[in-house]
C-alpha cells in the first residue's frame, strides 16, 4: 500500500486538535488544545464558547502539528477532518479550515465520522506495537466496538469490506451518554468538571457496595413507531428484528440527586465547591480532605454501578452476536475501573480486550487521520460543498 501522511483535524466539541500519521500506522505528530478552562465554571461544555474558541485556537494547533512532524502544508498527501457527529458550530470551524487548506493547497479532503474515529485509535495502538504488526490481518471478526464519551454511548458490530470496515448498530443509549452521566453527577456532588477522572481517582477511597442503584429497566425499543403514547406504523429497517443492546443513564442521576436529599447532603456539598474553587489546580489530597465518608461511599457506588452496567450488556451483545474481539473505546474508556473489569470479564470468556492508549481515548486528530487512510486509498474524497452533520451516524 502506497505511504500517505495526512494532516487530521478534529473540532467536533471542546477540543482543537491536528496530528499527522503516515500510512493510518504511525502517530507523527498529535496536538490537542483543550477548552476545559474554558468551559469550567459552568460546570459543561458551552457550544456558543467552544466555536469561539475553536476559531482561536485552530491555527496555531495546525502549525504546530506540522511543525512537530516536521512538515509542511504542501508537503503532506492528504487533509482528513471530522465531518460528525458532534456541535454544529465546532464541527463547521475544522470543516471550513479544512476545505480552505485543500482548495488553496489542491490536496484530498476527507471526511471522517468521529465515532469511526475513536475505533480506529485502538487500531492506532494496535497498528504501532511492536509485536503487531501485521495490525488488522491479527484480528479476528467480527469486532464489537463500544464507543463510549462525553457525547456517546453505542456499541458497534464491525466487519471488514475491501479496504475498510463497515458497522452495524446493536445498541445505543436511550438518554443521557456515559460520561455525560460522570460529569453531571460530579457536578451535582460539588466535585468540578471535567468530573469522570475526579470520580475514577476518589471511588477507590470509598465503598462501591456502600448504595444500591438498581439496573436500568428499559421495557420497550426507541420510540419510533409511537406518537403521543399510542402505537403507530413502526419505521422498518433491514436489521429491525435483531436484538438490540440500549443502554439509559438518566435514571441513575436522579437516585444520586434522590440520595443527596434524603442524607441531608446539600450543605456539604456547597462547602465543598466554594473550598474547591478556590484552589487553582486541586490535587487528589485536596479532593479527599473536602469529602467525608458518605460521598466517598456514593462515588464509589456510582461508578460500580455505571462499571457494571457498561460490561453486563457489551458482553451480552458480544455473545449474542458470536463477537471474536472487542474494541472499547473513547473518552471513558480511560477509566481505571472499566478497563480493570472488561479485562477480568472478557478473559473469563476468551474475549480479547483492546483499549487505545489514554492520550487516544479523548479526542484528537490522530484518530481522524488514521480513519481517513482507508478512504484515501480508496479515493474516497469529500465533494467540496459538503458541511457539518451534527447527528452523523456511522455504517
Amino acid at each position: 500500500m502506497p505511504d500517505a501522511y495526512i494532516l487530521g483535524i478534529e473540532s467536533s466539541c471542546d477540543e482543537t486538535a491536528a496530528a499527522v500519521v503516515h500510512s493510518g500506522e504511525h502517530v507523527v505528530s498529535n496536538v490537542v488544545a483543550s477548552q476545559i478552562a474554558t468551559h469550567q465554571p459552568y460546570g459543561g461544555v458551552v457550544p456558543e464558547l467552544a466555536s469561539r474558541e475553536h476559531l482561536r485556537a485552530i491555527i496555531p494547533v495546525v502549525r504546530q502539528a506540522l511543525a512537530e512532524a516536521g512538515h509542511t502544508y504542501n508537503s503532506v498527501d492528504a487533509i482528513a477532518v471530522t465531518r460528525g457527529p458532534g456541535l454544529a458550530g465546532s464541527l463547521l470551524v475544522g470543516i471550513s479550515y479544512a476545505k480552505a487548506l485543500a482548495f488553496a493547497l489542491d490536496k484530498p479532503l476527507i471526511g471522517v465520522n468521529h465515532l469511526e474515529g475513536h475505533i480506529h485509535a485502538v487500531l492506532l495502538d494496535l497498528l504501532q506495537n511492536q509485536e503487531r504488526q501485521k495490525g488488522n490481518r491479527d484480528l479476528q471478526f467480527p469486532v464489537l466496538a463500544l464507543v463510549v464519551s462525553g457525547g456517546h454511548t453505542h456499541l458497534y458490530l464491525a466487519e471488514q469490506k475491501d479496504q475498510g470496515w463497515i458497522y452495524e448498530n446493536i445498541g445505543h443509549t436511550r438518554d443521557d451518554a456515559a460520561g455525560e452521566a460522570f460529569d453531571k453527577v460530579a457536578k451535582l456532588l460539588g466535585l468540578g468538571y471535567p468530573g469522570g477522572p475526579v470520580i475514577d481517582r476518589l471511588a477507590g477511597h470509598g465503598d462501591p457496595r456502600a448504595v444500591k442503584f438498581p439496573p436500568a429497566q428499559i421495557k420497550h425499543r426507541d420510540r419510533r413507531g409511537r406518537k403521543d403514547g399510542r402505537a403507530i406504523e413502526p419505521i422498518v429497517d433491514a436489521n429491525d428484528h435483531r436484538p438490540r443492546f440500549d443502554f439509559s443513564y438518566s435514571g441513575i442521576k436522579t437516585a444520586i440527586l434522590r440520595y443527596v436529599e434524603t442524607h441531608n447532603m446539600r450543605a456539604s456539598i456547597e462547602e465543598r465547591r466554594q473550598a474547591l474553587a478556590r484552589i487553582p489546580k486541586p490535587t487528589l489530597e485536596d479532593y479527599l480532605a473536602l469529602c467525608d465518608k458518605p460521598t466517598l461511599d456514593l462515588v464509589a457506588s456510582f461508578q460500580r454501578a455505571m462499571v457494571e452496567d457498561l460490561v453486563e450488556k457489551t458482553l451480552a451483545a458480544a455473545r449474542t452476536y458470536d463477537a471474536a474481539t472487542l474494541f472499547v473505546t473513547g473518552g471513558v474508556a480511560a477509566n481505571q475501573e472499566l478497563r480493570q473489569t472488561f479485562e477480568q470479564e472478557g478473559a473469563k470468556e476468551g474475549l480479547p480486550v483492546f483499549f487505545p492508549s489514554r492520550p487516544l481515548s479523548t479526542d484528537n486528530a490522530a484518530m481522524i487521520a488514521a480513519a481517513a487512510y482507508p478512504r484515501f486509498l480508496a479515493k474516497d474524497f469529500a465533494p467540496t460543498d459538503f458541511s457539518a452533520e451534527a447527528g452523523l451516524a456511522l455504517r
